[in-house]
């Protein structure tokens, strides 16, 4: 008899574990995609701080990339995973080799940069848009500072983008100061 009762225990047991896990232990949330992105422009566009607010850092103490840093920004339904590539002249040459397997290019224009700066940003930003790993990749473009006297409007910024069939692009204007910087996002 009591072999009986302890068998019944036991199914008890076992029935109410499974109704409780049921009900209250779904399983762990399904994963977020994932996307690899490639963050490039001149040195003191404002990669870096762009990327440290996206993911919540204190912009208080960036410095400038030298190389290449890899940042995970997570937003509610996926993760991106951003290679954020140094602007100097010495590094810029180098940028392709880090554009194998990008899904998506962010490109950061400071818009109160000097016409000789500006100019040389329209230069890379042609370069990457024909690149044959990038030509077919989402391109969005941010025009930083705007907060700035001195930034320049769309038109002034980036006239006579190539036409590029296979390219989707999206320009904002943005200022880190003024929140814009999400709109892109």
């Amino acid at each position: 008899m009591s072999e009986c009762i302890q068998l019944s225990f036991a199914v008890c047991r076992i029935g109410i574990y499974t109704c409780f896990r049921g009900l209250c232990c779904k399983g762990p949330p399904p994963p977020r995609p994932e996307y690899d992105l490639v963050c490039i422009g001149l040195t003191g566009s404002g990669k870096t701080s762009l990327l440290s607010r996206l993911c919540s850092e204190s912009p208080e103490n960036v410095v400038s990339t030298t190389g290449f840093s890899i940042k995970a920004v997570p937003f509610q339904n996926a993760i991106l995973n951003v290679k954020e590539l140094g602007g100097a002249d010495n590094i810029r040459k180098y940028w392709s080799r880090y554009y194998q397997g990008s899904q998506g290019v962010i490109f950061v224009l400071d818009s109160a940069s000097s016409e000789d700066d500006l100019e040389t940003a329209r230069n890379e930003l042609h370069s990457a848009l024909q690149h044959p790993q990038l030509c077919t990749l989402p391109f969005l473009i941010l025009a930083n500072h705007q907060d700035k006297p001195a930034a320049r409007s769309v038109q002034e910024d980036l006239p006579s983008l190539p036409p590029l069939l296979f390219c989707k692009i999206m320009l904002y204007l943005v200022s880190l100061v003024f929140e814009g910087f999400l709109k892109g996002f």
